[in-house]
């Protein structure tokens, strides 16, 4: 089991996001937690530069995604962003 915490701005946005988008975090960290950062299940899935990835929550206008990090030789990952797709931090 991985254990996933959230950064500091994903804390403070998350009240903000829609009903819809802030279910779909909560099912996305969740799946990371019992399966692992990997999840090419997950909407437009793709892994970023080093140990990043990111997937869509909503697709539409606004797309919104998350963005997380694994910590390399531990079981630890991190939410870094959940929000519009134009913000996003590639």
């Amino acid at each position: 089991m991985w254990s996933v915490t959230v950064s500091r701005s994903v804390d403070k946005q998350f009240p903000k996001l829609p009903e819809r988008v802030r279910k779909q975090l909560l099912a996305l960290m969740q799946a990371i937690r019992r399966d692992g950062p990997v999840r090419g299940d997950w909407p437009n899935y793709s892994k970023l530069s080093g140990n990043r990835h990111h997937c869509h929550l909503k697709k539409g206008q606004p797309t919104y995604v998350a963005v997380w990090r694994e910590e390399k030789a531990t079981i630890n990952v991190e939410v870094l962003y959940a929000g519009t797709h134009e913000k996003a931090p590639y």
